[in-house]
């Protein structure tokens, strides 16, 4: 079995499954998106919006309640939970059903949000995304790795990888590392960059969409999104995986004839979704 694997429009589509014609959304999946703080709630809501959008049938957020009004008028497809901390989360409690669940996006690393993401994982065993400050909790908190559900997706940058790794010399000895730290604690690694590859255990994914264009502030909050959205719907963590990542690169491939590389957003990102899954369906 190859170990390298590309992930092209063949791969996707093998694993992509069109909407039931008489599906509802109790039967979609409710993801829940946590985090946020004061200033950086529009994390949030760009993760919870593409959450929606990548066909989850209920959203709710988790967050400060210095968000509430915000995601109430930005998403108001979205529905909200505030924590009792008016600038920062101090716990995280719900009496949902839920499927799935994305954390850490603009989350911060304030003492109480760092005990508080620890009781979280110590009790959650469903399908999740850590982003962000979730995993700079973690690299500052390596031991915490312990009580990761398995199959957690982390989707850390080049620089959120190496502080949970250590640096390395070349391309082969990172993915080398990478493979390692997915297999000793049986977590779904996605290590965004060009190109974007999804690593578990021995095996890497390498995605063929995407171009600079998704350099820009937000990108990584909507593949979060993204991907909570496609476990909310039963998706296995490493299709979510490669199916939220190849959907995500090519938003930007759809969207750079139209809007040009300058002035693309991550709002776009989510606005092209619809025309990245029409793609999947013809």
């Amino acid at each position: 079995m190859k170990k390298y694997v590309n992930v092209d429009i063949e791969l996707v589509k093998s694993k992509f499954r069109p909407i039931e014609k008489k599906a509802h959304k109790g039967i979609q999946g409710h993801a829940l998106i946590i985090g946020g703080s004061y200033g950086k709630i529009g994390s949030v809501s760009l993760s919870s919006k593409a959450c929606l959008k990548s066909g989850a049938g209920l959203v709710t957020a988790y967050i400060p309640k210095c968000g509430y009004d915000i995601i109430q008028v930005l998403n108001p497809e979205v529905m909200v939970i505030t924590d009792e901390c008016h600038d920062y989360i101090t716990s995280v409690y719900h009496n949902l059903s839920i499927q799935s669940i994305g954390i850490g996006m603009g989350m911060g690393v304030h003492k109480e949000t760092q005990q508080a993401f620890l009781q979280f994982l110590k009790m959650n065993d469903l399908p999740m995304v850590i982003d962000a400050d979730g995993l700079n909790i973690l690299s500052e908190n390596k031991s915490w790795l312990e009580n990761l559900a398995s199959k957690a997706v982390l989707t850390p940058h080049r620089k959120e990888l190496e502080r949970l790794i250590g640096n390395w010399s070349t391309e082969e000895e990172m993915i080398e590392k990478v493979k390692s730290f997915s297999n000793d604690y049986d977590i779904v690694i996605v290590v965004k960059g060009a190109p974007t590859m999804i690593v578990y255990k021995t095996m890497v994914y390498i995605n063929s969409t995407g171009n600079q264009a998704l350099a820009t502030a937000g990108s990584g909050d909507v593949l979060t999104g993204i991907i909570t959205g496609l476990l909310a719907q039963g998706y296995e963590e490493v299709d979510a995986s490669i199916l939220g990542v190849y959907l995500h690169g090519l938003t930007a491939d759809l969207a750079v004839p139209e809007t040009g590389c300058n002035s693309f957003t991550a709002s776009d990102i989510i606005h092209y979704l619809g025309k990245a899954f029409l793609t999947l369906e013809k």
